[in-house]
């Protein structure tokens, strides 16, 4: 029973899908022949409903397809702006890089680091605190020695190179548990050793009992040892201990640099 009403349907669908496309032909035929005015408006008035649908359909259709088409060039439109935006943004950490590199350049050759160095220019990657050492961007290709001086452009010693790699390098600070370096107070003429106690803390040790040092004296490299050149900046006094007991008094030091500024500095890379 099911079967012959699925036979019966699928026969009158056929019949109206015969009659559809004979009336199809009819309207073209009457569009583009000469038949009288009055049969074309017979056939026309009956067959106005039929080309109201296939007309909508086909409006439909084409404004759908539009859509996708316009979606898809608006998502292309969008993802090329994204990518745009990604290069001007590139671009603009490039220049802020660069605009802090030339100040880091200017505020040395205001000082006058390039006529008693000869200095290469490096930027910081890297910090670890807790071994009081950062990493920089340029290594064994670039030339760099294990040894050589590290400063900031205010003249302020940093510490030295220590390990080295291709691209980049270690930079050992001067408050390093393993750092170790002859210093004075010029306006004293006291020399004594300055040692790293590690978490960037410093101490001047070794200084001769009888002499007298004051709090918030300034602290510079002396040529003793000769791991820096003469005239560095180190810090200032901060405390001082002494006995009557021991030969050498000494001071904590507190640094002139502060790692968690610093972009830029400079490796000495002959004096």
């Amino acid at each position: 029973m099911r079967t012959r009403l699925n036979i019966k349907l699928y026969q009158n669908i056929k019949k109206i899908i015969v009659i559809l496309v004979i009336l199809a032909i009819v309207v073209v035929v009457l569009n583009f022949t000469g038949f009288s005015k009055n049969i074309k408006n017979f056939f026309f008035l009956i067959s106005s409903p039929i080309q109201k649908s296939f007309w909508q359909a086909g409006k439909n259709v084409s404004g759908f397809v539009a859509g996708i088409l316009e979606a898809r060039i608006l998502k292309k439109e969008i993802d090329n702006l994204h990518f745009e935006n990604q290069e001007l943004l590139g671009q603009i950490v490039a220049l802020k890089e660069l605009k802090k590199e030339n100040e880091t350049l200017r505020e040395a050759l205001g000082l006058g680091l390039e006529k008693e160095f000869e200095l290469m220019v490096a930027q910081i990657i890297s910090k670890d605190i807790s071994q009081d050492s950062i990493l920089v961007d340029k290594g064994g290709k670039d030339g760099v020695l294990s040894g050589w001086p590290v400063i900031t452009g205010q003249k302020v010693l940093l510490g030295k190179i220590g390990q080295v790699y291709d691209r980049f390098s270690e930079v050992i600070l001067i408050s390093n548990k393993e750092s170790s370096f002859g210093a004075k107070i010029p306006e004293r003429e006291v020399d004594g050793i300055v040692k790293g106690k590690g978490s960037f803390n410093l101490y001047f040790d070794l200084i001769p009992r009888e002499k007298e040092i004051s709090e918030a004296e300034l602290v510079i490299t002396s040529v003793l040892g000769g791991v820096y050149p003469q005239g560095l900046l180190v810090g200032e006094i901060k405390t001082i201990r002494k006995s009557d007991i021991e030969p050498f008094q000494t001071a904590e030091i507190a640094p002139l640099f502060n790692v968690k500024n610093l972009d830029y500095l400079f490796i000495i890379t002959n004096f």
